[in-house]
């Protein structure tokens, strides 16, 4: 099973991690790739950067960064390949417990067996 971990820290965006917390997310993610459960992971530059596209009734809007509501933000993300969603949580909450206060929202990627002929 693999699923998509969306992290949305509580802190202000755009501030850097410290050197711990950059020694610690590392031990982790080297962890996480020894037991083969760690298919991709990247964290994402602030929301100034970006933009978001929106498709409304036909019409296309932009609107670029940043974006004022800061918790509804993603800040990195996580592809893990897990047995369960129990060993998700579980991985998960490891994640955070290093990344910090904030939520990770888990979602279960569709599989090519999920679409029968």
């Amino acid at each position: 099973m693999r699923f998509l971990c969306l992290y949305k820290p509580d802190k202000k965006e755009g501030v850097p991690p410290s050197q711990h917390e950059m020694a610690e997310m590392g031990k982790l993610i080297e962890e996480m790739t020894k037991a083969g459960v760690l298919l991709a992971t990247e964290g994402c530059q602030p929301s100034s950067k970006g933009a978001r596209v929106r498709l409304s009734g036909g019409k296309i809007t932009v609107t670029d960064g940043p974006f004022t509501e800061t918790k509804e933000l993603v800040a990195g993300f996580a592809m893990i390949q897990v047995k369960s969603k129990a060993e998700a949580i579980e991985w998960t909450r490891r994640f955070l417990k290093v990344a910090g206060d904030g939520e990770s929202e888990i979602r279960l990627l569709h599989e090519a067996s999920d679409f029968a002929p």
